[in-house]
């Protein structure tokens, strides 16, 4: 099955994806996801990659906070898959990942999911098989917060990706060469590196800049953007130029608002950001600039009649260093009750760009799961000894962030968090989803080169 770009986001609707909901949806009962090909577009060319979508042709899925997460997943590529429920705190054996919690799908062959569709937030599904999620195999997943509803507020849904022509086979075997091998791989001598893959194009839904999604606004309309970065090994900065903007939710989990007009989004974070439109009735240009690079993504709000100017794929400067200083300043709004520490677990982050071979020994031991018991309150300290950040992911379990370099926080509640070079981070959750879990680096190259590991209960069944 093909389906169309203009299927995946046609943006001059004034519907945000998330609002792209099948009868079926609506209505309850099993909803059916499909995994196929669809075309894009970029730079004038078409390429031919994957996708999620329901029966109505709709990208990814949108649920209501309450709703069961009932759906039969139907592999329609030539290749087998799995697709992961990335912040979900599925069954174990729900969580989507070929080898650990089921086996792989085959082409045409169907799986089914059920369960409650816990917790609430802007979420996103990606395949967990291979080197697929580098062909933008990945969609949103929004479990609307019972709390929106009758706000008169607009959600629009950004899912942000990078893009190559080069296959992702080709672009790990040149990152596994020397340094001097091929020109897939950037490393900065100087500094930290921030680039491994030197992409040729930013997407924001599926488009570029050349060719943005356009969203229509009320011209003093009230917005909830959802920007999942699904970026297989890019960090963004989101800048809303000169409109100020709400940071409300991070990872899918809300905090004490945070004001300003660039909010940093790490590999397989989430964020909600609210914003007041202008009364000028101008077009509203929302960006992402990818990290050390002029190389940017974006969509358009466009209030009724504005005239929509061509924005530029590249800026004028490289996009900011993803780092902390904003992680800082974040608060959960319903941090985790406070308990002692039941178990520490040490993970560090280690690698080289010579080779790239990545691993995160666990306790000082390569190839060990981290384990736990049930009820437990767990921390894990992330030491990164590396030249690179690390997106580093736990499945089934939101933590929170508690430490950073020494310093303690009452952090944001999250499920992916960036540790940069030579930085230590501190997280806690509770043990109470018991299974075996898949716990990595979601820079996808990274985690394909030896960092990932799982976490493992005891006892469990």
């Amino acid at each position: 099955m093909e389906l169309s770009r203009r299927a995946f986001l046609t943006g001059t609707t004034g519907l945000a994806l998330a609002g792209m909901v099948s009868a079926a949806s609506a209505a309850g009962g099993t909803r059916t996801l499909r995994v196929a090909t669809h075309q894009i577009e970029v730079a004038g060319k078409a390429a031919t990659r994957y996708g999620v979508s329901d029966g109505s042709g709709a990208y990814g899925l949108t649920l209501d906070e309450g709703d069961m997460f009932d759906v039969r997943l139907e592999n329609r590529l030539k290749v087998p898959t799995g697709i992961h429920w990335h912040g979900m705190t599925c069954p174990w054996r729900q969580d989507g990942v070929p080898h650990i919690s089921q086996p792989p799908i085959p082409p045409g062959a169907t799986y089914d999911y059920k369960f409650p569709a816990t917790p609430p937030g802007t979420r996103f599904m990606h395949s967990h098989f291979g080197l697929q999620e580098q062909d933008l195999l990945a969609a949103p997943l929004i479990i609307r917060e019972a709390s929106l509803k009758g706000r008169d507020v607009q959600e629009v849904v950004v899912l942000l990706g990078d893009f190559s022509w080069q296959p992702p086979e080709e672009i790990f075997a040149t990152l596994r060469k020397p340094p001097d091998g091929g020109a897939a791989m950037h490393m900065d001598h100087g500094g930290p590196d921030l680039n491994d893959v030197d992409y040729d194009a930013y997407l924001a839904n599926d488009r570029t800049l050349d060719d943005p999604a356009v969203f229509d606004v009320e011209r003093r309309g009230r917005v909830r953007l959802r920007i999942i970065n699904a970026g297989a090994s890019s960090n963004f900065t989101i800048d809303l130029g000169p409109l100020q903007g709400s940071l409300v939710a991070v990872d899918g989990n809300p905090i004490v608002p945070l004001t300003g007009n660039r909010f940093p989004i790490g590999i397989s974070q989430r964020a909600d950001i609210e914003i007041e439109l202008p009364g000028d009735g101008k077009a509203v240009p929302v960006l992402a600039l990818g990290e050390g690079r002029a190389l940017r993504a974006g969509i358009i709000l466009r209030p009724a009649g504005a005239a929509v100017s061509k924005v530029a794929t590249t800026g004028e400067a490289a996009g900011p260093v993803v780092g902390l200083e904003q992680e800082l300043m974040l608060k959960a709004s319903a941090p985790l009750p406070r308990k002692p520490i039941d178990r520490s677990i040490p993970v560090a982050l280690e690698g080289t760009m010579m080779g790239y071979r990545w691993g995160m020994p666990i306790d000082g031991m390569s190839g060990q799961p981290a384990t736990v018991n049930q009820g437990e309150r767990v921390e894990i300290v992330f030491r990164n000894q590396t030249p690179m950040s690390h997106p580093m992911h736990l499945h089934g379990h939101i933590f929170q962030v508690t430490e950073i370099n020494g310093r303690a926080i009452d952090g944001a509640l999250r499920d992916s968090i960036m540790v940069p070079p030579e930085a230590t981070v501190k997280v806690v959750f509770d043990a109470d989803n018991p299974g075996l879990w898949a716990f990595h680096c979601h820079n996808l190259y990274h985690m394909a080169a030896g960092m990932f590991s799982t976490l493992v209960y005891r006892g469990f069944s």
